[in-house]
């Protein structure tokens, strides 16, 4: 009778050298992903939604300001490309200069703001947090108001800019201020869901964060859709040259934008989102 012990197959010596551990991370990278998506954004409300407000104010300010750089780089585009109809293919790309500058630089950005400080007040709909969620959205969005609004004073009076491009500037604020309100409030949909899709990627593209922000805001210029915040630069500056009234532009075009923003951002994706995870939530407790 052989003293040997019976020799175990490779795929039985690599199924024993997996631990317990390693299973269980196995699991949540595959099965539980959204899951874990889903969380880091909602800790990121609940940050936010925590942070002092005067924090939350002055960042709010420079988003605007940063925001603006939207506009200016697609005047700067359309004035240096030739009147063809594949200029709009490029010039857009401009669009995206603003967003890169804020949400590389975690600053506050409304349409941001109302997916991650959503999701915590799904997750727990008590006074303190619908309250601070208040405080949060109305602290951000007037801060970036005041920002776009002092970046659309200084494009307008500055001197800063080229004739040629200050010009183009106020052909694209314009052609915004051209839409209705219906329309304005349609076009802002696709753009909030777009905002809150990109906050909803990000976790998972690290490395990849500069291609992700440019893909998502390209597509929002390309489909000529209304974001509320770099929309009120280019409303603010066609009022301050004075070729529409402030009360049209904000009532029919800038309160439509942002209800609209709300609506696509806040309303449908972090819906969608909490779906996505709330039965798994709810297992788990």
């Amino acid at each position: 009778m052989s003293d040997t012990a019976p020799q175990k197959s490779p795929d039985h010596v690599e199924e024993d050298q997996i631990t317990e551990e390693e299973r269980v991370e196995a699991a949540t990278l595959t099965k539980l992903k959204p899951r874990m998506v889903y969380e880091i954004i909602r800790q990121e409300g609940r940050a936010e939604i925590s942070r002092p407000q005067a924090s939350i104010w002055w960042s709010g300010i420079a988003a605007g300001i940063c925001i603006s750089m939207s506009l200016a780089m697609e005047a700067m585009l359309r004035t240096g490309l030739p009147d063809t109809d594949w200029r709009p293919l490029i010039e857009n790309f401009g669009y995206s200069a603003g967003f890169l500058i804020v949400m590389l630089g975690r600053m506050q950005l409304f349409t941001e703001n109302t997916v991650t400080a959503v999701l915590p007040t799904l997750a727990d709909p008590c006074r303190k947090t619908i309250l601070g969620t208040a405080r949060l959205w109305s602290t951000v969005f007037i801060a970036n108001m005041v920002g776009t609004l002092f970046a659309a004073a200084f494009i307008a009076y500055g001197g800063t800019l080229e004739p040629d491009v200050k010009k183009a500037a106020v052909e694209i604020g314009a052609h915004v201020a051209e839409w209705g309100a219906l329309e304005t409030f349609l076009k802002a949909i696709p753009a909030g869901f777009l905002v809150a899709a990109l906050v909803w990627m990000r976790p998972g593209s690290e490395g990849n964060e500069f291609w992700v922000i440019l893909f998502f805001t390209y597509l929002i210029a390309l489909g000529d859709f209304a974001h509320v915040v770099v929309g009120s630069a280019e409303l603010f500056l066609v009022g301050l040259e004075g070729e529409a009234g402030f009360a049209k532009l904000i009532f029919v075009n800038l309160l439509p934008a942002l209800f609209g923003n709300i609506l696509g951002g806040a309303g449908l994706f972090a819906m969608l989102a909490w779906g996505q995870v709330h039965e798994e939530i709810e297992d788990a407790d």
